[in-house]
């Protein structure tokens, strides 16, 4: 790839102090462990690519650039990493996908054509659980560590659910304050943890991605220097009211950052950590991950940051699918935690013509085939309704759908963070009914 795609380009110079470990690392273990550019992992992903785009300017990059700054989020900035254990390969499905179609307006596309007109870097289908369908594209490989964007959220709200089972949270309709006094006489102060995981807090947060001086490009800023924590903390510690709470939904990745620094201090360690003891390696993931972290070995953004392959991203889905049962049948999600998740909250801005039901769920979207959608096939009433979507922008996906027993993973480049919702998602939701019913 040319150099002169990136907006900015630096060589990456990352200490090997980037990535904490964990005491659960043993001796052994350790002994085996790769320094993969600063970043201690069981086997280094590839490709490794040299030159890396400026992580301030992650809203700026172009294709190409984002292309390799979300292949390498993993070394572009400080992460703790979640070890895998045993896994068991992924069996292939005997029904492979072949023909799925899809129209809007009257022209028909293919598979080869949603690919394209996607930017899909990888896509993964798991039908049963086995490899039904999988793409990688842009040199990505099996070992390739993707970033997440705001799928991370709906991993994060899924180890939610984990502390619940645990007794670490009692309730979601504890307060913030109940595990961050310090945020008493704030904008938080009276906000439950369901608000927060519905994203109906009434706290303000500005997430547009196209505006400099907004939440969002503040709290990026904060990422791309040191102090990244205390940077981020200060944003959150001074926003105003804007809503009561509960009565209105407003995506923000501001509250989804306190709802991980929540969990964090309930469990009493990093997401990652967190995320390795529950589920990555009793759950038998195949690699190791990393996620990004603003202190590294105390703190990882609730808001993003997730990064693992392509096969652990589907394995992810599955084992929420499964609703949290391990593969010796412990469960580890609540009872009916996955209807709990999906059940879209009706606050004012989460109900609209597409989605009459409510768009958003516990850091889950509803992204079925639009209820209001004209001249497109699938229709509505053929589409995946009842379907669970982690959305990340630029177009990360995973899609959970329970009566299909249907996993589809998306790593994507969309020439827009957030597009409007009759373009690059309105496809997907077409693309991924033609698939469940291609498979039936």
């Amino acid at each position: 790839m040319r150099n002169s795609a990136f907006p900015i380009i630096k060589p990456l110079m990352l200490a090997a102090t980037v990535c904490a470990a964990f005491s659960s690392v043993s001796a052994v273990a350790a002994q085996s462990l790769q320094n993969c550019g600063g970043v201690m992992l069981s086997a280094c992903p590839t490709p490794f690519d040299k030159m890396l785009p400026e992580a301030k300017d992650m809203l700026q990059w172009d294709r190409a650039a984002r292309v390799v700054g979300f292949r390498n989020d993993y070394r572009n900035y400080a992460g703790d990493v979640f070890q895998h254990d045993k896994s068991t390969p992924l069996q292939l499905a005997e029904k492979q996908l072949k023909g799925a179609t899809y129209s809007v307006k009257g022209k028909t596309y293919t598979l080869k054509d949603y690919l394209q007109r996607e930017n899909v870097t990888g896509m993964l289908v798991l039908k049963n659980g086995k490899v039904a369908y999988k793409y990688l594209g842009e040199g990505n490989t099996d070992s390739t560590l993707w970033t997440s964007r705001s799928v991370g959220k709906s991993v994060v709200s899924t180890l939610v659910g984990i502390a619940i089972k645990q007794g670490k949270i009692h309730s979601l309709d504890d307060r913030v304050t109940d595990y961050e006094p310090d945020l008493t006489g704030t904008a938080w102060q009276d906000v439950t943890l369901r608000q927060l995981i519905q994203h109906t807090s009434g706290v303000e947060w500005n997430e547009d991605y196209t505006n400099p001086d907004s939440d969002f490009a503040h709290l990026t800023q904060c990422e791309a220097q040191p102090g990244t924590y205390d940077c981020v903390r200060n944003i959150i510690t001074g926003l105003k009211r804007a809503h009561p709470a509960g009565q209105s939904w407003s995506y923000s990745s501001g509250g989804a950052w306190l709802l991980g620094d929540v969990l964090e201090k309930a469990t009493g360690m990093p997401l990652a950590q967190y995320l390795e003891k529950t589920i990555w390696q009793p759950y038998g993931m195949a690699q190791d991950g990393v996620w990004h972290a603003y202190q590294p070995g105390k703190h990882d953004v609730g808001a993003h940051g997730f990064n693992a392959t392509l096969e652990d991203w589907g394995r992810f889905g599955e084992f929420v699918l499964s609703g949290g049962q391990l593969k010796d049948g412990k469960k580890l999600l609540p009872d009916n935690w996955l209807k709990q998740a999906s059940d879209w909250t009706t606050a004012k801005n989460s109900v609209t013509a597409a989605h009459p039901e409510g768009s958003y769920g516990y850091q889950w979207w509803n992204n079925a085939v639009p209820a209001d959608a004209q001249q497109v096939t699938p229709a509505a009433a053929d589409s995946l309704q009842g379907s669970m979507w982690a959305l990340g922008i630029y177009g990360q996906v995973i899609m959970i759908n329970p009566a299909e027993q249907l996993v589809i993973v998306q790593w994507s480049t969309w020439p827009q963070a957030e597009p409007d919702f009759k373009a690059q998602p309105l496809e997907a939701s077409l693309m991924y009914s033609a698939i469940a019913q291609q498979l039936r």
